[in-house]
């Protein structure tokens, strides 16, 4: 029984994470996208418009530059692998303040925890929007 390798194509279809970066500033203004899943498969242009075109071509350039290397490709995670609850230990002094600063804001524990891990990752990746959808069909002749 021979085993059923995907294709490039197979690949490209599927729910990859894109980080796109808009650069305001410094030399060359412009958008910056790298694909979560795909290390070092990353692309950059002047205008937005031209980023998606560019993403699907920097993915399908390091999935064929892989399966040509006979290097595993990996696809994106599944989003249910994740039940949202996380367990965590804490000094029980850090217990206490979050606890009375939930109150002083009138939400819950878990609300404010997580409210404020959120604000933290914001605060570390600026600018950033990551995008999970199943990408444009760039074979198709429209």
């Amino acid at each position: 029984m021979a085993i059923r390798t995907k294709s490039v194509d197979d690949y490209l279809v599927l729910p990859y994470t894109i980080e796109v970066v808009h650069d305001p500033s410094g030399e060359q203004e412009g958008w910056f996208a790298h694909v979560v899943e795909l290390p070092g498969c990353m692309t950059q242009t002047e205008t937005f418009d031209e980023l998606e075109a560019m993403v699907q071509d920097a993915m399908r350039a390091w999935i064929v530059t892989a399966l040509d290397a006979g290097v595993f490709v990996p696809e994106p995670g599944d989003e249910s692998e994740y039940s949202g609850q996380l367990k965590v230990r804490v000094p029980r002094s850090l217990h206490r303040d979050l606890a009375a600063a939930a109150a002083q804001d009138g939400v819950s524990l878990s609300t404010y925890v997580a409210v404020a891990l959120g604000r933290t990752l914001g605060m570390s990746t600026p600018k950033t929007q990551a995008v999970r959808e199943k990408p444009a069909d760039y074979n198709s002749s429209e």
